[in-house]
């Protein structure tokens, strides 16, 4: 099972679980105190400044001022969901997304977060956005996402300054937001994703865009997400990764190491040879690695790391990690790697 449909099946279990034991919801719950830091499971990396920030379930979040050498919960978070992704801008400003539609901005380096959206506001702006510009069954998909709750996984996001940001999420969740995060807009009727398929992960570099999902699913913008063009791939699984090369070329890697390189933005593809046929579940596009901005790393369920050979249409593994369904990649200043997963942080050299 991949690390995204397992996450999803564990917020959805988790709601009607809570439900009957008649327990607060963990939007309502501050994070959960954990006894052992190193072993947290961890789904998002970032760097603030020197500091790097990690993210991962029962609202953890961790930081370490020594390079990822030790680490330590911050001092206030308000939920306890499972937190799937993690962004700073600058050393103070910063965004988490994770389950239950939550939204958390930090602005001192990750210590203290604030809730700024949550699952019910999401639903709400999603039929919003179906009203106006959807179609009836796009209208009556948000209404049952109203009826359903807070239940609203975001997976996904980037933000391009203080102020511009997106994030993306199951059930074709993508949301902007211009001023910071104090108010947000569904744009999901930009997209052609008529089967409501699951958004797992965005790229932007500049103007362009590129956003993968559940069915072979890959979205092309031109203008910073205005508009949204469909892009076939020959593979029907899904994508958990996406990046543009410093070539130009873009890159979408998934379910059963399956990784696809096109070099004429979607016409065509190339298959790279991959010498473990794992689901990648972790990609970075690495602008200060050894290999300078050709570096592109690729991290597996197995916890392998991969690499584009450079000149070939093959990945070549790099090295086998002790990290368990890494989630997430971080390069350090000194050229190590980070992987967050199930079972913590792993420290790779490449």
């Amino acid at each position: 099972m991949s690390r995204s449909k397992f996450l999803l099946g564990l917020a959805l279990a988790g709601v009607a679980a809570l439900a009957q034991a008649g327990l607060p919801v963990p939007l309502e719950r501050p994070a959960t105190v954990l006894r052992q830091v190193n072993q947290a499971a961890l789904l998002g990396l970032a760097q603030a400044g020197s500091r790097v920030v990690a993210v991962g379930e029962r609202g953890a979040v961790l930081l370490s001022d020594d390079a990822g050498l030790s680490w330590r919960q911050a001092a206030s978070v308000p939920v306890s969901v499972t937190l799937t992704a993690v962004q700073f801008v600058n050393a103070r400003t910063g965004w988490a997304v994770g389950h239950y539609g939550v939204v958390l901005k930090s602005e001192d380096g990750g210590e203290h977060w604030s809730r700024q959206l949550d699952g019910r506001g999401v639903a709400k702006l999603m039929l919003q956005d179906a009203q106006a510009h959807g179609s009836t069954k796009n209208q009556t998909e948000a209404l049952r996402m109203v009826q359903e709750g807070a239940d609203k996984p975001l997976l996904t996001m980037h933000f391009v300054n203080e102020r511009e940001g997106l994030v993306a999420g199951a059930f074709n969740i993508l949301l902007q937001t211009l001023d910071g995060g104090a108010t947000w807009q569904a744009i999901a009727s930009r997209l052609d994703n008529p089967k409501v398929a699951h958004l797992y992960a965005l790229y932007r570099d500049g103007a362009q865009l590129l956003l993968v999902g559940e069915q072979g699913l890959l979205l092309h913008s031109a203008d910073g997400g205005q508009h949204f063009e469909r892009i076939a791939t020959p593979y029907a699984g899904s994508y958990f990764g996406v990046t543009i090369e410093a070539s130009g070329a873009w890159l979408v890697a998934g379910l059963r190491g399956n990784v696809l390189r096109s070099t004429d933005s979607g016409r065509s593809w190339t298959a790279l040879a991959n010498p473990a046929p794992v689901s990648v579940t972790g990609l970075l596009r690495d602008t200060q690695g050894g290999q300078g901005t050709q570096a592109v790393w690729l991290a597996n369920q197995a916890g392998q790391l991969l690499t584009p050979e450079v000149g070939s249409n093959r990945l070549r593994l790099v090295r086998t990690s002790s990290s368990q369904q890494p989630a997430s990649l971080l390069r350090l200043a000194d050229g190590t790697l980070l992987m967050a997963g199930w079972n913590g942080i792993a420290r790779v050299t490449p």
